[in-house]
């Protein structure tokens, strides 16, 4: 899946091979010229929920501009969901389960342990919006810059992951909420790293 740099990048050259103006393009997906113009001048973040509007302005589909692998609808498999995690326990024990969903995962994943969590609260939007379902490939450390799911008092949160010498900065795409510094005075625990996320998953 695309990052938000990459999306842009991908947007500005349909734009361009189209002839398309960044006023034009606001007009198209039913926003202010200023908003379209920050995300093409990196200066927010794209919104993923606003991904389908932009490709059908420029006549791609949803997954071509985030970059998604095209589903397999042979290869699916049952990812459990989970809600509280019981200290102690395994990330995917019973009783950290809620429910399993289905999920159709690319070729890359197939032998890894995954798991997904429900996106609550603002603090990654608009990357990342509440109510989401984010599957999660389970591993100790992630790249700087990459989104993780991180336990902290037992619950699970969604962050960037950023690596300060031996200092773990855990910092929202919202910058209306503030860094979350994890330290041996503040532990944590890196449960793994965020390959996707689904909207509106019944």
């Amino acid at each position: 899946m695309r990052n938000s740099e990459e999306i842009i990048d991908y947007l500005n050259q349909l734009r361009e091979e189209q002839g398309v103006s960044i006023s034009e393009l606001a007009r198209r997906v039913g926003m202010a010229k200023s908003g379209v113009s920050r995300y093409f001048n990196h200066t927010r973040e794209f919104p993923i929920n606003r991904a389908p509007a932009f490709a059908k302005a420029l006549h791609i589909k949803t997954e071509d501009l985030l970059g998604l692998e095209p589903i397999n609808q042979d290869k699916s498999r049952m990812v459990p969901l989970i809600g509280t995690i019981a200290m102690g326990a395994p990330i995917t024990a019973e009783q950290n389960i809620e429910k399993y969903i289905p999920e159709y995962m690319m070729d890359r994943y197939a032998d890894d342990t995954l798991f997904a969590l429900k996106c609550k609260g603002n603090s990654m939007y608009p990357l990342i919006p509440d109510g989401a379902i984010a599957t999660i490939r389970q591993q100790s450390d992630v790249e700087d810059g990459e989104v993780a799911a991180v336990l902290i008092n037992g619950e699970a949160t969604l962050k960037k992951v950023l690596h300060v010498g031996k200092t773990v900065v855990l910092r929202p795409a919202n910058p209306e909420y503030t860094d979350i510094i994890l330290d041996k005075d503040h532990p944590g625990t890196i449960l793994g790293k965020m390959i996707k996320y689904e909207m509106n998953f019944d």
